[in-house]
C-alpha cells in the first residue's frame, strides 16, 4: 500500500525546494529502498516538462571500491562525473541507507586519498550552485537502518521524517514560506554584525564575520531544513569547543571531539573514539584544519538527536562549526575536498554573543 505522504514529500521537493522548470536536466540519486520517492520525484519532474533521468547506487559498492582499488584508481577523477556536475540544471540526493556504519572498517587514508582527488568536482559544483547555474536538494527517505539509529521503530521513524518535513501540514509550502520569513529576520540582523563568539560547556570559541553573508536555509538544498549559516573569515577562529553529539562522516562515527583553534587552524584535536580517523580527516588537505561553516540550528520542531546529520544539524537550539569546504555565496574561500559538520548543543546554559552582546541564549535567539 502506498503511503500518499510519499507523492506529497515529491511534490514539495520539485515544486518548492528545486523550482523545476521546463526544459532542466535533472538527475535523481538514490537507491533500491528509496525507489518509492525516486519514482514519484520522477514523474514530479516530468509533470514540469523537465528531463528527470535517475543513478540508482548498488548496496556496498563504495565500501568494494575502497577496499579493493589500487591507489591510482582512488585517484581517478571520472571525466564523465566532471561532465555531468557541469551540465546538470538540478540534483536530487535521496538519502536511504540499508548499513550506516558500512565504512567503519576502511581505511581513512584510502577515504581521504579518494575524497582529495575528487575535490576539482565538488569544487565545480559548489561553485555552479553559488552562482544558481545548478540547484540541488538532500533529503531522506525512511529506512530501518536509519530508524535504528534513531533509536526508533520504522513508524515512528517515518513519522519523525516527514513531519521534520511538514508534510503533515495541509499546505507545507505555504508553512516553509513562514518559517523563511522568520528566518530572513535573523539574517538580516546577523549581516549587520562582524565578531560572533559562542561559549558553553567547555566551548568558548570566537570569529570574525566582516563582510560575510549569512544564508536563509529553509529548503532550497536540504529537506527538512532549518538553519542560518555564513563562512567565517579564514583565520579568525580561536578559543576550543567540545561538540556535544557524536560527529558522523563518512559512515565513520567520532565521539567526543573537542578542537582548539589558533588564527583559523586546528592546534589540537582530541576524541574519546575515531580519533585516527578524525586526524586522517583533518589532514587531508590543507583547507580541512579550517572552518568552513559556522551555523545555528532553528528547526524547534526537530528536538532529538539522529545521527543523521541531515537532521541533527538543523535540531532548533543548537550550533555546527563545520570543518573544510566553504560554501562560495558566503564570500568565504576556504576550499577543501572536506566539509564535515559537527554539533554543539546550546539548549542548557549556551549562549551566543554578537559584537559583545548576547543574542542567543539557552537555544534561543534573544532578537
Amino acid at each position: 500500500m502506498r503511503d500518499p505522504r510519499v507523492a506529497k514529500l515529491a511534490d514539495i521537493i520539485v515544486n518548492y525546494c528545486c523550482k523545476v522548470k521546463k526544459g532542466e536536466l535533472i538527475l535523481v540519486n538514490g537507491n533500491e529502498l528509496s525507489k518509492p520517492l525516486i519514482l514519484e520525484i520522477f514523474k514530479a519532474a516530468l509533470q514540469c516538462g523537465a528531463h528527470p533521468y535517475v543513478r540508482l547506487a548498488v548496496d556496498g559498492l563504495q565500501e568494494a571500491f575502497l577496499k579493493e582499488a589500487k591507489d591510482f584508481q582512488l585517484k581517478f577523477v571520472s571525466p564523465i562525473a566532471k561532465f555531468e556536475v557541469g551540465k546538470i540544471d538540478c540534483l536530487v540526493g535521496i538519502r536511504g541507507p540499508h548499513n550506516t556504519r558500512e565504512m567503519s572498517n576502511i581505511d581513512p587514508k584510502r577515504q581521504a586519498m579518494q575524497q582529495e582527488a575528487n575535490k576539482g568536482i565538488q569544487k565545480l559544483f559548489m561553485e555552479r550552485s553559488a552562482k544558481g547555474e545548478l540547484k540541488w536538494v538532500a533529503t531522506q527517505y525512511p529506512t530501518h537502518a536509519a530508524a535504528q539509529d534513531a533509536a526508533m521503530s520504522l513508524p515512528d521513524y517515518e513519522n519523525f521524517v516527514f513531519n521534520a518535513c511538514l508534510v503533515h501540514k495541509k499546505d507545507p509550502v505555504a508553512e516553509w514560506k513562514k518559517i523563511s520569513k522568520k528566518q530572513e529576520k535573523i539574517v538580516r540582523f546577523l549581516n549587520t554584525k562582524k565578531n560572533i563568539r559562542i561559549v558553553a560547556k567547555d566551548t568558548d570559541i570566537a570569529f570574525n564575520v566582516q563582510g560575510r553573508k549569512w544564508i536563509n536555509c529553509d529548503g532550497d538544498n536540504n529537506f527538512p531544513d532549518g538553519e542560518v549559516f555564513t563562512g567565517p573569515v579564514e583565520n579568525s577562529a580561536n578559543g576550543h569547543i567540545r561538540y556535544t553529539f557524536p560527529a558522523i562522516y563518512g559512515g565513520r562515527e567520532v565521539e567526543d571531539v573537542f578542537l582548539e583553534f589558533k588564527d583559523g587552524k586546528v592546534v589540537k584535536a582530541k576524541a574519546v573514539k575515531g580519533e585516527k580517523f578524525l586526524h586522517a580527516m583533518l589532514d587531508m588537505d590543507a583547507g580541512a584544519s579550517f572552518v568552513g561553516e559556522l551555523a545555528m540550528g532553528t528547526n524547534y520542531g526537530i528536538r532529538q538527536y539522529t545521527k543523521n546529520i541531515l537532521f541533527d544539524e538543523k535540531i532548533g537550539g543548537t550550533c555546527h562549526i563545520a570543518l573544510g569546504a566553504a560554501y562560495p555565496e558566503t564570500g568565504s574561500k576556504n576550499v577543501s575536498a572536506l566539509h564535515w559538520d559537527m554539533i554543539c548543543d546550546l539548549r542548557q546554559g549556551g549562549e551566543i554573543f554578537a559584537d559583545k552582546k548576547l543574542i542567543h541564549k539557552n537555544g534561543k535567539f534573544l532578537i
